[in-house]
């Protein structure tokens, strides 16, 4: 379902509830009342996209409870939620939603999870500076270039375009980006075999940077961070910016999530006092690391959330 279907989430984000698991309850684990000093630890992995907001929170939360130790890994959405699946960690990074084979595994083993957007971002859809023939492409082009191996140059996508073989720079299969854009651009079809993937953001910055014929997508704040060496295009005439990802005029806009393990919000008070200030300072950093914030009244919405599996 697309995002738009579900614009009501920027309002009411809901609980995923699935059976509940057991989890360690002692008092090193726990850190002690909250309110007080914390102790003990909080554990994430998950998108790289989401990466770039969850390290900014961990580092300022670091300056508030020094004693919890925060640790935010990156091994793609996908690879992140196999971790969470088994009660593995605490938060999960994700920028898809949870596919129903992953919830039918957290199920399985016991685990219990709640869904938080916590920001906006775009998927940018990036080619080379050097590129002076491209400035915008429409959805069913990309369609074409990502599915038909029949496109091999830029004239085959456009006929006014130059007859120079096209390289092709893509996220990993194990990344919510991909999963995103195989769902939104692709129509579930396989991406052509003859695509660069990595689940290294920065790898495909590099291989778009260093080719003049080459065309790439991530998200919008990689984009922004290397706004110097790389050229974004329109899609469907749509830049996209800041404003038109939050109206979501921008048709490659989505919310990007962390996932809480309900478990851990009820018998650990540092990954409570932990997912407060997340909620808290998540917009403001999401902005400085090129991202875009929710509407405040999704923010308070969460915060409401956050108390209930707290218990409070």
């Amino acid at each position: 379902m697309s995002w738009m279907k579900k614009s009501a989430l920027l309002a009411s984000i809901t609980s995923v509830a699935i059976v509940g698991a057991a989890c360690g309850n002692n008092e090193e684990e726990n850190g002690g009342a909250e309110g007080d000093a914390l102790s003990g630890k909080v554990v994430m992995d998950g998108s790289s996209t989401v990466f770039p907001i969850m390290e900014a929170v961990a580092e300022e939360y670091s300056a508030e409870q020094p004693d919890v130790e925060v640790t935010v890994g990156v091994s793609g959405t996908g690879g992140g939620f196999k971790r969470f699946v088994t009660g593995e960690t605490d938060f999960s990074n994700a920028s898809r939603e949870i596919k129903e084979e992953e919830a039918a595994e957290a199920e399985a083993n016991g685990v219990e999870y709640t869904e938080i957007a916590v920001a906006l971002d775009g998927l940018a859809i990036v080619v080379n500076p050097e590129n002076d023939w491209a400035d915008d492409i429409t959805m069913d082009e990309l369609n074409k270039m990502w599915t038909d191996m029949n496109v091999k140059t830029w004239k085959d996508v456009r006929s006014d375009w130059p007859d120079e073989e096209i390289s092709f720079f893509s996220p990993g299969k194990d990344s919510g980006t991909f999963d995103y854009f195989n769902e939104a651009v692709l129509d579930d079809t396989d991406v052509r075999q003859d695509a660069q993937l990595s689940e290294d953001d920065n790898v495909l910055v590099t291989g778009v940077a260093g080719t003049k014929n080459a065309i790439g997508f991530f998200g919008y704040a990689y984009y922004i961070e290397n706004e110097g060496t790389l050229k974004s295009l329109k899609v469907d005439g749509i830049e996209p910016t800041a404003e038109n990802v939050t109206s979501f005029e921008y048709p490659l806009s989505r919310p990007i999530y962390t996932y809480v393990n309900n478990a851990s919000m009820q018998e650990k008070p540092q990954v409570v006092n932990f997912a407060r200030f997340m909620n808290e300072n998540a917009g403001a950093l999401a902005e400085e690391v090129g991202y875009v914030a929710m509407e405040q009244a999704s923010y308070d919405e969460n915060a409401k959330l956050i108390d209930e599996l707290a218990g409070e």
